[in-house]
Order: structure tokens, then C-alpha cells, then sequence
């Protein structure tokens, strides 16, 4: 892939996070200063190698799973902008004064929810807290019945799932299919692993659609376990 087409891909993938519509070659064209033709050819090549397709009822581009998952592995050596550091800073405070360990943790789910429009979870023990339940089903992804059903598939076996299957990284995303249970469901699960007072691997983190603001989400999620472990 060039570069410019890394930068295509990165203006797609942020441009229909923001507007959730397909994304056309005539505002890439504006972007990028050069022809719709320029665009039109560089899109067809990313639609080759598998990172955007073409719904059938548009004539804009959005991603794919394989996009979003280029995307993101190369998010790991950006810089955190100001924004980012403002939210970081508002969670820390909500943290910081908690209170007893489960106040604490529901406190973060509770901010996370707030700053990312996601739905928030956590491991408290053996049992899953979540939090913004109405945020997830209100996305356009989810206004037919099918992928909601996915969803809900999703959660109900996700406590049981992170506690087999301990993901041992500080921060794990896993993008649409990727997702062990409800592969279909078109969301993307963003969890950071933290030691708490219940569980060496405990869990907090987002669940949204794979069309999200995975540079903020993954930023703030990552901070939260950070922050969360230290506090507690």
C-alpha cells in the first residue's frame, strides 16, 4: 500500500466514524487536492486489497474489518492531541475519588460511557457491569433486529468469555469478526486488563460499532486501566 493510499484509507475510516454515510471521492478529491479520478483510482485499489467495499446502494466507500484493523495497528505511535488529554484528565479526577473499589470501577464505566458515546463494562469479580446500553442500540448500525440479536448474544456470554479465554494484554481490540461471540454483530470490543482488589485480570473497557473513533476510544480505555490499577 503507498502512502497515500494509507492516507485515503485513514480519511475514510475517520470521515465515516464522524457522519456515518459513505464516503465519496469527490470530498477526498477536496482533501487531497487532487482529481475525483485520482481518488476514484486510489479507492479501487484499496477496494481490491480488501480495506473498503462499495455498498450497493451508495456510491461512497466505507471499511472493512481488515481496514479498520490496518487502521489500528498503525494508531500505536500516534501522539495523544489535547482533546485527548482533556478527556484523560476528566477521568482521572472521576477515579481518583471513587471511593471503595466497586464505586471506583463502575465510576470509570460510568465516565467512559459519558466521553465515548459507547457502551461501558467491567469485570467486578465474577459479575459484568455495564452502562449505556441506549447508546449502542441508538447507532443506525443497529436500527434492524438482526445485529442488535448479535449484540445481545455478545453480551450475554462476554463475562464468561474474558474469564476463559484472559486476554493478557494491556489493551485488546477486537474489530467485527474478530470478536469471539457475535462475529456478525458489527462491533468492536476496546478492553484493558488492570489489577484490582477482585481479580489480577480484571477488565474494563467499550463496546461500539466498528464505525467508531477508535484513536479516542483506545487512548481513553488504556488510560482508564492504567489509572484504575494505580488507584486501586
Amino acid at each position: 500500500m503507498t502512502e497515500r493510499q494509507k492516507q485515503i484509507l485513514s480519511a475514510i475510516i475517520e470521515q465515516y466514524a464522524e457522519v456515518a454515510v459513505p464516503v465519496g471521492s469527490s470530498l477526498l478529491a477536496k482533501v487531497f487536492d487532487v482529481s475525483s479520478a485520482t481518488i476514484r483510482a486510489e479507492m479501487a485499489e484499496l477496494e481490491r486489497l480488501g480495506f473498503i467495499r462499495q455498498p450497493h446502494t451508495s456510491a461512497g466507500r466505507i471499511p472493512t474489518d481488515h481496514g479498520y484493523r490496518f487502521y489500528v495497528n498503525n494508531l500505536a505511535n500516534t501522539e495523544v492531541t489535547q482533546p485527548e488529554k482533556r478527556a484523560e484528565r476528566a477521568l482521572t479526577a472521576r477515579v481518583q475519588h471513587g471511593g471503595l473499589p466497586e464505586r471506583t470501577i463502575r465510576n470509570a464505566v460510568d465516565t467512559l460511557v459519558e466521553l465515548t458515546h459507547n457502551l461501558g463494562l467491567a469485570t467486578i469479580g465474577n459479575q459484568l457491569y455495564m452502562s449505556g446500553l441506549s447508546n449502542l442500540f441508538g447507532q443506525p448500525e443497529f436500527m434492524s433486529g438482526q445485529p442488535v440479536q448479535q449484540v445481545a448474544r455478545l453480551l450475554d456470554n462476554l463475562e464468561p468469555w474474558l474469564r476463559e479465554a484472559a486476554p493478557n494484554e494491556p489493551l485488546s481490540v477486537f474489530i467485527g469478526s474478530e470478536n469471539p461471540i457475535g462475529r456478525s454483530a458489527g462491533v468492536s470490543l476496546i478492553i484493558s486488563r488492570f489489577r484490582s482488589p477482585f481479580s489480577d485480570h480484571s477488565y474494563i473497557g467499550t463496546l461500539g460499532p466498528t464505525r467508531q473513533s477508535y484513536r479516542d476510544v483506545m487512548s481513553l480505555v488504556a488510560h482508564t486501566g492504567k489509572t484504575l490499577e494505580e488507584v486501586l
